[in-house]
């Protein structure tokens, strides 16, 4: 019973942002949990390599798709795309794309304010639209938004303004599909991990930790020591949470915003 519950053969996956960081680490778990995987980004040649990577990982090779998701014409050819890839009927789309840049919110550049609200928030809700649809069709579907601990609680000190905004609108818009797609059958949540040591964050730590004057091992345990768990949380501790959400173990559960976060929203 419980196998059946998590196992994801026969289910077909459209990961959005899949081509690095924690939407490379969910579709490279998806496929192993048993889905036909879809990636998908902006860049061509970052979506063969992250194939590449995931294939060396898991032994299984996932397709792919470039696509700009904050463009409604590239959305709408992304889920042609996948339909005739994956096999005529996709059940589960991850939405992972997004990006930061820290400004402190009085000299916030307004132009860089409206690219992170495209990327961050326009790119959800035009995936969510476009594949919302199919999923309306087929009277099934699973959409598993990749938000923040960030979108409940701000940061301490500056520079966070956006991205804090941003992912406080993927919230609320997962609790809006829900409440609008509930009667399809499509289930709509998401998951709000704290800071996650990926690969595609090293480069990133490295020049905080310089910034600060310390090692990056002692950042990274700074960096963990926030929360009751005292440690960073891992790929595969968000990995997990996209499984259950995208396979039928959490059929019941739609609007809500899980937090793989080591506790830091218990006392946030």
């Amino acid at each position: 019973m419980a196998n059946k519950l998590f196992d994801l053969t026969g289910k077909t996956a459209v990961v959005v942002g899949g081509a690095g960081g924690l939407g490379q680490a969910i579709a490279e778990g998806l496929a192993e949990a048993g889905a036909k995987v879809l990636i998908s980004s902006r860049k061509e040649d970052s979506l063969k390599k992250a194939q590449e990577e995931i294939k060396a990982a898991t032994g299984v090779t996932v397709a792919y798709s470039a696509a700009d998701a904050t463009n409604e014409a590239q959305v709408e050819a992304l889920v042609a795309d996948a339909k005739k890839q994956l096999g005529g009927k996709i059940t589960i789309l991850v939405n992972a794309q997004g990006f930061n840049k820290k400004q402190d919110a009085l000299d916030f550049d307004m132009d860089t304010f409206r690219q992170m609200l495209e990327a961050n928030v326009v790119s959800f809700m035009m995936t969510a639209k476009h594949f919302g649809r199919h999923f309306k069709e087929n009277g099934y579907g699973k959409i598993v938004n990749l938000s923040s601990v960030r979108g409940k609680i701000a940061t301490k000190g500056t520079g966070n303004a956006g991205y804090c905004t941003t992912k406080g609108a993927v919230d609320m818009l997962t609790k809006q599909l829900a409440s609008e797609y509930g009667p399809f059958g499509v289930t709509v949540n998401a998951i709000g991990p704290n800071i996650t040591a990926t690969p595609m964050m090293v480069p990133v730590f490295e020049k905080r930790a310089a910034e600060a004057g310390v090692s990056v091992e002692e950042y990274l345990k700074q960096q963990g020591s926030g929360n009751p768990m005292r440690k960073m949380g891992m790929p595969e501790d968000i990995v997990g949470t996209a499984i259950f959400l995208a396979s039928s173990a959490s059929d019941f559960m739609t609007g809500n915003i899980l937090y793989p976060d080591g506790g830091l929203t218990a006392i946030g």
